[in-house]
């Protein structure tokens, strides 16, 4: 069955988005997406900037693409899909908007060469969403390396588009969107003539600070109120861990109310986006706090050698932008040396592994699709999407519940620890040389 599966076409050149057809999505799809709520544009250093160059978007929900359609008019862009966003459109409509598809967290040369192809020959804005997933509490995740390597390779300008507002209205465990208002800053951070003397690490360091952001202190500095009556709900999705017990996976969310089955703590989510204890210590008010808490505590698990992850999954693969394909279950075994996937593809046993220094991170999705009036045939809960280059697999635990950001903070504490092994192993090599 496996050599009848038609998988996706990486390199197939992109097209320049249609006029038509980008008509037709800022009329019935843009602008409704963005109805009702104010949304404020700054730009820094962009006078006399037009195509081509490069955006490097952030990305915390869906309005992120109306928004950045907005910020970029008059002009259109190519923007880099995920490919079960193309499926999720329709792979015709997305080629005609000027999409190009690639697989989260896998380094692929096609959507390279396809870029360049955008910007030199097209002549286009090429939009990267670099985090390659949605933040999960309103700051800057993980940045691979290589984007300032990408910047030179692309010799055009370099943009930063910071959204702020977009989280908060619509954070990924709660994805009932509300009518908050929003801030886009679009500032250039090199110009082309720039690109030639300015290194490497420089780049990476340029674009990192300009990917800060609190979504959660731009709300409460702002005044910004939710008044969401179930605003926290689904909040123990990345506030797992009991701060009172260190319980893991015993936490539970309700309107506007979290607390903790193992210890009873209770605490309340604001109109600000602030949490309240109950009874006794507030630990953390703010939520990224508690969540670098989190992450700290997995960091020292991976470092130890006591971090192990081993759970039964049902499994999904997406070789192509069409459909999803059940394989039945398998198992995924995590440990500080990698990351482990046992099951069958199309009929034939599968055994991947993905080394420390092989696997950036992950992308997760709680409690997915959350439209399943749309996905009647595909309702699949919780799930973390792990990639080759010619397969997306699809894995949701079936008894362990909430292990969705942990398996996140592990992915890519495992892989700073890989990577820093190896920076050694190389220092301690060239030591050895120049004795």
């Amino acid at each position: 069955m496996g050599k009848k599966i038609k998988r996706y076409d990486f390199a197939r050149k992109p097209k320049k988005a249609s006029v038509f057809w980008m008509t037709v999505a800022r009329l019935f799809a843009i602008r409704p997406m963005l109805k009702g709520r104010k949304l404020t544009i700054v730009r820094k250093g962009m006078e006399g900037i037009k195509p081509p160059y490069l955006l490097l978007a952030t990305h915390a929900s869906m309005t992120d693409f109306p928004v950045m359609y907005r910020a970029v008019a008059p002009y259109n862009a190519n923007n880099v899909v995920a490919i079960d966003a193309v499926r999720d459109i329709g792979e015709w409509l997305m080629r005609k908007v000027g999409s190009i598809c690639k697989r989260k967290f896998v380094q692929d040369f096609n959507l390279i060469r396809n870029m360049k192809y955008c910007v030199d020959k097209l002549g286009s804005i090429v939009c990267v969403y670099p985090e390659a997933r949605y933040s999960l509490d309103g700051t800057a995740s993980f940045l691979p390396d290589s984007l300032g390597k990408m910047c030179k390779l692309l010799n055009v300008p370099v943009v930063v588009l910071r959204m702020q507002g977009n989280f908060v209205m619509s954070p990924q465990w709660n994805k009932v969107e509300q009518k908050l208002p929003l801030k886009a800053e679009l500032e250039l951070i090199a110009g082309k003539d720039e690109l030639a003397f300015v290194s490497v690490d420089e780049l990476n360091e340029r674009i990192r600070k300009a990917f800060e952001r609190d979504d959660y202190a731009y709300q409460y500095e702002n005044g910004i109120e939710n008044k969401y009556e179930r605003r926290a709900d689904g909040l123990h999705n990345i506030l797992y861990q009991c701060p009172h017990c260190n319980a893991e996976f015993k936490m539970y969310s309700e309107k506007t109310r979290l607390w903790c089955a193992a210890c009873g703590k209770g605490w309340e989510m604001d109109e600000l986006g602030r949490l309240t204890a109950e009874a006794g210590e507030t630990e953390f008010a703010h939520i990224p706090d508690w969540f670098k808490w989190e992450r700290s505590n997995v960091r020292e698990e991976v470092r130890s050698g006591r971090y192990r992850f081993e759970g039964e999954v049902a499994v999904h693969t997406l070789p192509n932008a069409k459909r999803f394909y059940d394989q039945g279950k398998g198992k995924l075994v995590q440990t500080a040396e990698g990351t482990r996937l046992v099951c069958t593809a199309y009929g034939d046993p599968v055994d991947l592994f993905w080394a420390g220094t092989e696997l950036e991170s992950v992308h997760v999705e709680y409690d997915y699709p959350f439209r399943k009036d749309k996905y009647k045939k595909n309702v699949f809960g919780d799930c973390v999407d792990i990639s080759t280059r010619d397969e997306s697999y699809w894995l949701h635990p079936l008894n362990q519940r909430d292990q969705l950001t942990k398996l996140s903070f592990a992915t890519e504490e495992i892989y700073f620890l890989a990577q820093e092994k190896v920076r050694a192993a190389h220092a301690e090599r060239d030591d050895k040389k120049s004795e």
